[in-house]
């Protein structure tokens, strides 16, 4: 093995012998694991695998009070490279937290030599493939970073791209529990075995070498299942965790934000390519709400009458269409507004208009009208600039100019 840091790989070494001896002596305390692997193709797979990695981590504290240990942390404390595994479990973008470098980096890689060995028998042949991994990773001349959220609420037929390095595909059997042991406590009820819980929600990015930390992925991921929920209004959720990887290593596990962790009420449903296409072209406008204030209320207050029972759920629509539509005219306004941009024809527009007037009367919501506010929101993020669409829909109310093309209309064609 041609080695790139010497100095590092002979500090590691140390730390791992030094680490095994500790552990070799307590070795009949090494639990085990009987996992299921199931599979909807097949039977079900079983493997019996000794479960060292957690057994490592019980020890941690422990293992990095060892004399090793405190000699390669400062090592990795001058390497530039190994800062976003710090940031990557502390939180935070500093360069010397020996704490988290110990997780991140000396517990994982004495895991990898373990789970190679089989245990605690000590082998020169593994540490040299675990470390020859671990030293691509860390010096390599650019890292691929990934997070995986376990999604619920859609099926598909296909991989399907949200974005450039952000798609939604179906899961492969065991691929969590390969890399996190610990997985399986942490995915949705049935995930794996139900129709609409076989999918992940996955980033991709490529980092500088010095890249100092991993990309923002649960806020990606949020305004990813934001768009799948404008898009299909089905019951979308990823998490309640992300697990993420640098150069197909675990670098951490990450909670998904609340609001897209929480599983709305409501039917799953397939996502098709031409839904798919519509939450792409909603990701890429989400970012508008940055902006727009008031747009950015209308879609929190829509997304929150998602969990929301009357007569809150009422309420935060009606405060949604008025953010969104209404404005300083107040709901009356924003009905009738919304009415023109949803109905293709006058008798639509009509419907429209008796839908959403069970918010201006005070009567609760039925399914028809949230899913007329959820149009709006999506019509409105489609046409770009709120304000404008504002503008021409009074002029289209006056007669000055046609209404807006709507933007379902336009795709469908």
């Amino acid at each position: 093995m041609q080695l790139r840091s010497e100095h590092l790989y002979r500090s590691l070494r140390c730390f791992c012998l030094g680490a095994f001896s500790v552990l070799y002596a307590e070795r009949d305390d090494l639990p085990f694991s009987f996992e299921e692997h199931t599979s909807r193709a097949g039977p079900a797979l079983y493997e019996y695998r000794p479960l060292v990695r957690p057994y490592v981590d019980a020890r941690g504290e422990r293992l990095g009070a060892l004399a090793d240990a405190r000699i390669v942390l400062e090592e990795l404390g001058r390497e530039p490279a190994a800062a976003i595994y710090a940031a990557a479990h502390s939180g935070r973008r500093d360069r010397g937290g020996e704490a988290a470098l110990l997780r991140t980096i000396l517990l994982p890689l004495l895991a990898d030599v373990a789970e190679a060995c089989g245990g605690f028998d000590w082998d020169d042949a593994s540490f040299e493939r675990a470390y020859d991994g671990f030293e691509r990773t860390l010096l390599g001349e650019r890292r691929v970073y990934a997070a995986v959220a376990p999604l619920t609420g859609i099926s598909i037929g296909a991989q399907l791209e949200l974005a450039e390095g952000l798609r939604v595909r179906v899961a492969a059997a065991g691929e969590l529990a390969a890399h996190w042991p610990e997985a399986s406590g942490l995915l949705p009820t049935g995930f794996g075995r139900e129709t609409d819980r076989l999918c992940v929600l996955e980033l991709e990015r490529v980092l500088a070498p010095d890249a100092p930390a991993a990309p923002d992925a649960p806020g990606e991921l949020a305004d990813a299942v934001s768009a799948l929920r404008l898009a299909t209004a089905a019951p979308v959720a990823a998490g309640p965790v992300l697990f993420e990887r640098l150069d197909w290593r675990p670098l951490g596990i990450r909670p998904v934000l609340p609001i897209a962790a929480t599983e709305p009420p409501g039917e799953p449903t397939r996502l098709d390519a031409f839904r798919a296409r519509l939450a792409a072209d909603l990701l890429g406008k989400l970012g508008r709400a940055e902006e727009d204030p008031d747009l950015a209320e209308a879609l929190d207050r829509w997304e929150l009458s998602l969990f929301a029972e009357e007569p809150f759920r009422s309420e935060q629509l009606r405060e949604a269409l008025t953010a969104l539509l209404g404005g300083p005219d107040g709901l009356w306004a924003a009905t009738v507004r919304a009415a023109v941009l949803l109905g293709e024809t006058g008798g639509e527009r009509a419907e429209q208009l008796e839908r959403l007037r069970a918010l201006s009367s005070g009567e609760q919501a039925g399914g028809a009208t949230a899913d007329a506010v959820r149009k709006a929101l999506v019509e409105a993020l489609a046409h770009g600039d709120r304000a404008a669409l504002v503008v021409s829909l009074d002029e289209a109310l006056l007669g000055i100019r046609p209404r807006p093309a709507g933007y379902f209309a336009a795709l469908a064609s």
